[in-house]
């Protein structure tokens, strides 16, 4: 979720980690190097990747996305459909699941679940939810909801890891005095519906998953799915150790590879390197208020001066330099994986335009910006530094202030910035989330820019409610050719996620998203 300032998340495209040519092999346990570990395995009140990219192995939704496509299918739900205008959403439940303790799902599961996803006093995702009025269960298999505005995102909200489903007597069976206490309890020993459940837990050091065996879904043998015994996460956050551990065979994946490594690893002949398509893209925030919080005057007010440094940057170089290679250039605040993207001309490195739109813009030549960095990451630093080389040629000074995280973090939360390194990856399969951050001024500010457009704020609203998807995809490219044109952030890149596994690990797949799913995974022989 939150990333730097904010954390998460995207179109469900991912690349196979290999190609299967031969059937699938049962059994084995796989041995998978995390970077960190979890926090909390509760989809409505965990707010970091380090939970959501896992227990959505563990728990389900009514909906799940479809990879490779930006499309949906029925998960837990056999089949759904809107009536009544769109304001009427009708899903009926996959006979025979059951939960990993082999109790049955009901619709009461489903209400309670989604009720609880959808309580504005639970957790950060409530908002994805918030069209539903009302939910309602009919007969054995059907639970209804009922919208107080037609909902375009509905699909891919309930496709979201918030809205997975639970035991509802399980969970309020969990001693505590309010929902998230009972959170914390029933997360030490979670039970849904996935391909794995929790089997120990040593915080900090390890993980295991094992085999869920009541899983409905079946594989290409006709077999229950999934194929692995068990998943152990090691938690090995030095990046030389995973990738040690990786290459002498004590583990067989690793995430988070280093893009330096990326070509090292690439020539040894018993790995495999999968750069999976990601919604991770790098920008540089720009406050754009006409007065800083200490009251001076703020150049970046200037709109001219904003389209100036993004075309003074130089984005293939940075791509080199900080991603070795590894990225592609931005082309709008989306992702070019985000479903409804629009790719904008941007701002393509043109150094004599910059200048003319330096000189057009008044600010006077030599002027000084502040831009903020983490101390000690070295990736954002180095592109700290690249920028300022870049940007004294159109004849800026860029100044670098290094900041402890929590420092730079709690002032990019009081505006207290003029220029912030940030990055973002969605969490829902629509581009209403990263749209709300970044272009609509009352949910975030627009990233902490004070960008405000009321233009962009009405097609927002009429994109919330647009069910013709020609017309919101029309809707959100104009958001995106007024965003682009504003320019409150330098585009920088978009980014992949680097993983390397052994040659024998067939099938692993990552969303865009950033969810690690096993569910088809197996050790060849």
């Amino acid at each position: 979720m939150r990333k730097t300032a904010l954390l998460v998340t995207l179109a469900l495209t991912a690349t196979l980690a290999d190609v299967a040519t031969a059937a699938p092999v049962r059994g084995g346990t796989l041995a998978y190097g995390r970077y960190a570990d979890s926090l909390l395995l509760d989809p409505v009140y965990t707010d970091a990747n380090l939970d959501i990219w896992i227990l959505t192995n563990i728990y389900e939704t009514l909906i799940e996305a479809v990879p490779s496509t930006n499309t949906f299918r029925g998960g837990l739900a056999s089949s759904y459909a809107f009536s009544n205008g769109g304001k009427t959403f009708t899903v009926t439940l996959r006979k025979g699941v059951k939960f990993s303790d082999g109790s049955p799902i009901t619709p009461a599961d489903v209400k309670f679940s989604l009720d609880r996803a959808r309580n504005p006093n639970n957790g950060a995702w409530n908002s994805l939810l918030t069209s539903i009025a009302s939910i309602s269960t009919k007969g054995s298999d059907q639970v209804v909801l009922t919208l107080k505005n037609p909902d375009p995102s509905l699909v891919a909200a309930l496709a979201t890891f918030n809205a997975a489903v639970l035991p509802k007597k399980l969970y309020e069976a969990a001693k505590g005095k309010d929902d998230a206490e009972k959170a914390k309890v029933f997360a030490e020993k979670p039970i849904g519906t996935g391909p794995f459940m929790l089997s120990e837990w040593k915080r900090g050091s390890y993980m295991v998953l094992k085999r869920n065996p009541y899983y409905w879904k079946k594989g290409e043998d006709g077999k229950a799915l999934p194929y692995l015994d068990a998943i152990r996460f090691e938690i090995l956050p030095d990046d030389n150790t995973r990738i040690l551990k990786l290459q002498s065979g004590e583990i067989q994946g690793a995430e988070f590879i280093p893009f330096a490594r990326v070509n090292e690893l690439k020539a040894n002949a018993q790995l495999s390197v999968v750069l999976f398509a990601s919604t991770r893209r790098n920008f540089i925030v720009m406050n754009t208020r006409a007065k800083l919080k200490n009251g001076s005057a703020n150049p970046l007010a200037n709109e001219k001066f904003r389209q100036a440094l993004n075309y003074a940057t130089d984005k293939q170089a940075l791509i080199k330099l900080v991603a070795f290679g590894n990225g592609k250039e931005s082309k709008s605040y989306l992702a070019s994986t985000t479903p409804l993207f629009a790719a904008q001309t941007g701002y393509p490195y043109d150094l004599a335009k910059a200048k003319s739109l330096l000189a057009a813009s008044g600010v006077p030549a030599n002027t000084a910006v502040t831009l903020q960095v983490i101390a000690g990451n070295a990736d954002q630093i180095s592109l700290a530094t690249a920028l300022q080389q870049m940007w004294a040629t159109l004849g800026v000074k860029l100044n670098i202030e290094q900041l402890e995280s929590a420092t730079a973090n709690g002032r990019y939360a009081e505006n207290d910035f003029q220029m912030q390194y940030n990055y973002w990856t969605d969490d829902i399969a629509d581009p209403n989330e990263g749209t709300a951050y970044a272009a609509v001024y009352k949910n975030a500010e627009s990233f902490h820019t004070g960008f405000q457009n009321a233009k962009v704020d009405q097609l927002f609203a009429q994109s919330q409610v647009e069910l013709d998807k020609t017309k919101r995809a029309n809707l959100y490219k104009q958001i995106q050719q007024i965003y682009v044109a504003a320019a409150p952030m330098v585009f920088l890149y978009e980014q992949p996620f680097p993983v390397a596994l052994r040659k024998n690990v067939k099938n692993f797949l990552q969303t865009p998203l950033g969810n690690n799913i096993f569910v088809n995974t197996y050790l060849a022989k």
